[in-house]
């Protein structure tokens, strides 16, 4: 299987992160990109480097003011006077009316829901070569290859259409399938990470030429806190295109499994033409960030059934951290991906 990635994407390397009162060491570091890539070169799969396609298909998701942000805000940030630090806001839009302010401390607040995506030296090329990664990945999927692997980093399904959240700054995976409409008329979206892809969610509420099904524990408390609760169905157009399948802290693999069975049934109903998987390796027990019970055998399991659909699939890499089995989750899955799509 071919895997997509551009070392531009190490660059964002944020030193800490504010959680629950305490600064500690940031769990999106660059070396979770290299444990995955060099774990599966050793299995075997085929590293290819990524393509540039422009920010076009990036602003055909997001707002162009949010992508245009970040061309500039970290000189903007040194230039305030924020040199020898990371560019974390400090102030945050409210629930009322809102405007955009000039300033770079403003403008942080505007555009960043939480504290877990600061700007750094190196953030504007490493979530641009992200996105540049998924939309490779969806453009080889057009041309004609039926499974490829977009190893994305940082991650991008908490990021919403002019919003970043939750280490995401950029939505690779929404910006994957809507790349797949060129081809395809009904594209799906499997988000199998621990934590709701909800800005994926919101890209496709309203739409209906994208379904998007997560599984994922129970938002009421745990992240994002705020959206992908199983009354949330779509509207509009989009209404019946989104399904969140929601967990117990501590669910387990059965749980996790039988969650994925309704995605799939979901996607066979929809007519789905293609599948972009956001792919969370987050979801094992012994990652730093996770509260299910989930093993390898379940990322088999989950690999067996989303490939099952026969569908040309692109898998996007999302959570999944620096917790002992994350190298051996991705070789298992991408292992069985394979052999499934042989067969």
């Amino acid at each position: 299987m071919k895997i997509l990635f551009d070392k531009r994407q190490l660059l964002h390397a944020p030193e800490t992160y504010f959680r629950q009162g305490v600064a500690i060491k940031h769990p999106e570091q660059p070396e979770r990109a290299l444990l995955l890539r060099d774990a599966l070169i050793a299995d075997g799969h085929e590293l290819t480097q990524t393509s540039n396609h422009g920010s076009a298909p990036i602003k055909a998701v997001h707002n162009t003011d949010y992508v245009e942000f970040y061309d500039t805000a970290w000189d903007r940030w040194v230039e305030y006077g924020g040199a020898g630090t990371i560019a974390v806001p400090n102030y945050h839009i409210s629930h009322g009316i809102n405007r955009l302010p000039k300033g770079i401390v403003g403008q942080l607040g505007y555009y960043t829901t939480d504290t877990a995506c600061p700007v750094t030296d190196g953030t504007k090329e490493a979530i641009y070569w992200s996105a540049q990664t998924a939309i490779d990945g969806a453009n080889r999927i057009m041309e004609g290859e039926n499974l490829i692997y977009s190893l994305c980093r940082p991650p991008g399904h908490h990021a919403s259409r002019g919003n970043s959240n939750g280490f995401c700054f950029f939505n690779n995976a929404a910006i994957a399938a809507h790349h797949l409409r060129q081809k395809h008329d009904r594209v799906a979206v499997i988000d199998i990470d621990t934590h709701a892809g909800q800005g994926t969610q919101d890209i496709f509420y309203d739409r209906g030429d994208v379904i998007f099904t997560s599984v994922h524990v129970d938002p009421s408390d745990y992240p994002p806190f705020f959206a992908c609760y199983p009354d949330e169905r779509g509207i509009g157009d989009g209404l019946g295109a989104s399904l969140n399948i929601t967990l117990d802290k501590g669910s387990n693999e059965i749980d996790v499994l039988a969650g994925i069975d309704q995605m799939i049934a979901a996607t066979i109903n929809f007519g789905a033409q293609a599948v972009v998987v956001s792919l969370g390796f987050d979801m094992a027990t012994d990652d730093p960030l996770s509260e299910l019970n989930f093993s390898g055998d379940g990322f088999v399991g989950a690999a067996e059934r989303i490939m099952a659909l026969n569908l040309p699939t692109l898998l996007v890499q999302e959570g999944g951290y620096l917790g002992p089995s994350l190298s051996n989750n991705a070789v298992r899955f991408l292992r069985t991906a394979e052999a499934a799509r042989r067969n």
